[in-house]
């Protein structure tokens, strides 16, 4: 793409693209090629304020809209999107790296958050007590907040907004989207698709940026709840910020999670598991399964697991046959290999290397290919940090108690899952486990869109995840009305009733 060729991504402020007026702009690359293919503005102060300004001045329209014409807008929605998967995926592909059906599977899993969103007629139904006491009715309502405000990952530049606004406009609230500066155009279409469906605009509105507009959304005073998805240190950064602002928080960060596998679990299934749940999407996903417990003599499988790993096909990600594409950035690959260099200094035995990864024909992509260590200790900076990389640790134990104590023993609590045959050692574990989402012969126990998402620990703060019934929660005020009404006076003998109070203000 010649200089003059590369698109500047707009903002999207009150249902237009809007281009920035911002003197700092961010080369978006693709990570096979490092192509320039976008640029992308950081937004000026005023940029933010006007998209929070739209936002609000819609909030008191679109609140007063009907349940069933917000869900004809999410029908519609869930339609276009249908419609455009081939699109947003290639989008996602240039612009994150990873494969066309790993991004065509993304797609799908935030289309599944959308259809939970059409249910918002019966999601957002209060309750009601009658006659708790002489005459008196209790009820509550589930009432939007106002403006709430999401802030995405790169690593799910589809699925991650949408694990944020259809629940919250579906509600009622308004919205301003910051997704990741790194891979922001699949973001920006998914949004245009919404505008599309119905949403009025000033509804949803987006603008890109780094640390500095993260903060202004958090600090803002017309936003009241923020949606983060990222890594544990911004996200506790973001949680203190909007909290301290009086502002609603919940923030999905990162994790460590592990996967016990036992000797009755059905080996062929367990090892293909193993192998896409640790290296898929480069490994690039908060609930990547890289540290995998082989209890007893299932240690017994550590040469085919290698063997496997070894056979899979590194390649950008337009490549239909390639199982693990780049990695998103120059810098992620060179902290990839340099916690792998540590692993190995440290004492890990490194059984598969995948550093030095050569692509013929993306010789400048940010590869590297499936990387093996057994001997892992948890003192180890390969296990103590999220490597977000396809690197998978392999720890050895003799029984299920002391795997499912060395799991509660890391701090990160978002998922873990078990490989078994034995419906007594998956009950044991789901109980004893202090993981939020689990897996039993599932290796990546991100639930469907009906139900929340449960991360839980160090992987999460803020009670109410994303998804489910607890999204509703998060992205409404739950309003308590204690009623009574009395007889008309005519009705009660035509006696006045009036309370003092009453008499002396009139």
């Amino acid at each position: 793409m010649s200089q003059a060729n590369i698109p500047n991504v707009p903002l999207y402020l009150n249902g237009e693209k809007v281009q920035s007026t911002s003197k700092e702009w961010r080369d978006v690359l693709n990570p096979a090629t490092q192509e320039v293919v976008a640029r992308v503005p950081f937004a000026t102060k005023e940029e933010v304020d006007r998209a929070v300004a739209n936002a609000k001045e819609t909030f008191k329209t679109w609140r007063n809209t009907s349940l069933a014409q917000r869900m004809r807008i999410m029908l519609k929605f869930q339609q276009l999107l249908r419609e455009n998967i081939a699109p947003l995926a290639e989008l996602i592909t240039r612009e994150h790296g990873k494969t066309l059906p790993d991004a065509e599977g993304e797609v799908m899993r935030g289309l599944e958050v959308v259809e939970h969103a059409c249910s918002i007629t019966s999601l957002q139904l209060g309750e009601l007590a009658e006659n708790v006491a002489g005459g008196v009715d209790v009820y509550t309502l589930y009432q939007p907040l106002g403006v709430g405000a999401g802030i995405t990952a790169f690593n799910f530049p589809v699925m991650l907004p949408c694990f944020m606004f259809p629940i919250a406009v579906a509600c009622g609230n308004t919205f301003v989207l910051k997704p990741s500066e790194q891979d922001p155009t699949s973001s920006l279409f998914l949004v245009e698709l919404a505008n599309q469906a119905g949403l009025p605009p000033g509804v949803l509105n987006v603008v890109h940026g780094g640390p500095d507009v993260a903060n202004m959304i958090c600090d803002h005073p017309d936003i009241k709840a923020v949606s983060f998805i990222g890594s544990t240190h911004v996200g506790t950064h973001i949680y203190r910020r909007a909290s301290e602002a009086g502002k609603r928080a919940q923030c999905m960060m990162g994790a460590k999670n592990h996967c016990i596998v036992l000797p009755d679990a059905p080996k062929d299934q367990a090892i293909n598991n193993l192998l896409g749940a640790a290296f898929g999407a480069a490994g690039q996903r908060c609930m990547a399964n890289s540290v995998v417990v082989l209890v007893g003599q299932t240690r017994e499988w550590i040469p085919e697991i290698v063997e496997r790993s070894k056979a899979m096909k590194v390649g950008p990600g337009t490549d239909r046959k390639a199982d693990v594409g780049p990695l998103v950035s120059k810098a992620a690959k060179e902290r990839v290999e340099r916690l792998i260099a540590s692993g190995v200094e440290q004492g890990a035995k490194l059984l598969l290397d995948g550093r030095n990864c050569k692509v013929a024909g993306s010789e400048n992509g940010n590869f590297v290919g499936p990387t093996v260590f057994t001997g892992v200790k948890p003192e180890m900076d390969i296990y103590t940090q999220e490597i977000f990389g396809p690197a998978m640790c392999i720890v050895e134990l003799d029984t299920l108690d002391e795997a499912i104590a060395f799991i509660n023993a890391n701090p990160n609590g978002n998922g873990t899952s078990i490989f078994t045959s034995s419906g007594y050692a998956a009950r044991k574990f789901q109980n004893e486990i202090d993981v939020g989402q689990v897996g039993i012969n599932v290796p990546i126990p991100v639930p469907v869109a009906y139900f929340s998402f449960t991360g839980s620990r160090a992987s999460k703060l803020g009670d109410l995840g994303p998804n489910g019934k607890q999204a509703v929660t998060f992205w409404t005020q739950t309003k308590t009305v204690t009623a009574r009404w009395y007889a008309p006076d005519e009705e009660a003998g035509g006696q006045h009733h009036h309370h003092p109070e009453v008499r002396r203000a009139a």
